[in-house]
């Protein structure tokens, strides 16, 4: 991974969860090329463990002279009655979310009293 190639290092992103794609804002230019071109994804990899957790693995790689950027893990997984979506990259940044399965998030219910 290169930090050079960085605006800021793994950005908190609050609940923005990427499980394919770049986040373009963050991306500085490669420092071997000093392009600013497309990122390319390579090496895409889904795999699913016995519980059912699903983890994506890719790596940010610049389109002209291959150098690598930085390794992007996105995982999703079923928590009880929520969906949990986790994802840290050092481009894309660090976030994690948390969504109800149920009609009415139970959680939110709570709030009103």
């Amino acid at each position: 991974m290169c930090v050079d190639c960085l605006k800021e290092r793994c950005p908190d992103r609050d609940t923005v969860c990427l499980d394919n794609g770049s986040y373009l804002m963050n991306y500085a230019g490669c420092k071997e090329c000093k392009s600013l071109d497309v990122i390319k994804i390579t090496n895409r990899v889904t795999s699913e463990d016995e519980d059912g957790e699903e983890v994506i693995t890719y790596q940010h790689v610049c389109q002209n002279c291959n150098h690598l950027i930085a390794n992007h893990e996105y995982t999703f997984r079923l928590d009880d009655d929520f969906q949990v979506y986790q994802m840290y990259c050092m481009l894309c940044g660090h976030s994690d979310d948390e969504r109800s399965i149920l009609p009415n998030d139970p959680r939110a219910e709570r709030l009103f009293f």
